[in-house]
């Protein structure tokens, strides 16, 4: 196991695979991203606008260096067709150093 702190995941939804494979596309072309995983039929439940709503939605899993994550989520915010798109992070611990070597080398220019 080898640290993780420069490394992050990126939790995005989008309302179809469409758009999920677009962004995730997106993302990957401009190498601010090593990897996505697109989990479809998820099933959210939210407040929105004051009301109770509930949605189908595919979730992203985007695995990418801190470095680039204003860029990121630049690109997410200027591509994706909600209002106010979830755009979460989480911080890595720890992770397996040719996993994480593999990551960086698939974002570096």
């Amino acid at each position: 196991m080898k640290t993780a702190a420069k490394f992050a995941l990126v939790l995005v939804t989008a309302p179809d695979l469409k758009t999920a494979r677009r962004l995730a596309k997106s993302a990957l072309a401009a190498r601010l991203i090593a990897c996505a995983n697109l989990i479809p039929k998820i099933e959210s439940h939210y407040r929105w606008q004051g009301r109770l709503e509930q949605s189908a939605e595919v979730l992203l899993v985007l695995k990418t260096t801190r470095a680039r994550l204003t860029k990121l989520e630049r690109l997410i915010l200027a591509e994706h067709p909600y209002d106010t798109p979830e755009f979460v992070v989480l911080r890595l611990d720890k992770g397996s150093a040719r996993y994480l070597a593999w990551l960086e080398a698939a974002v570096s220019a």
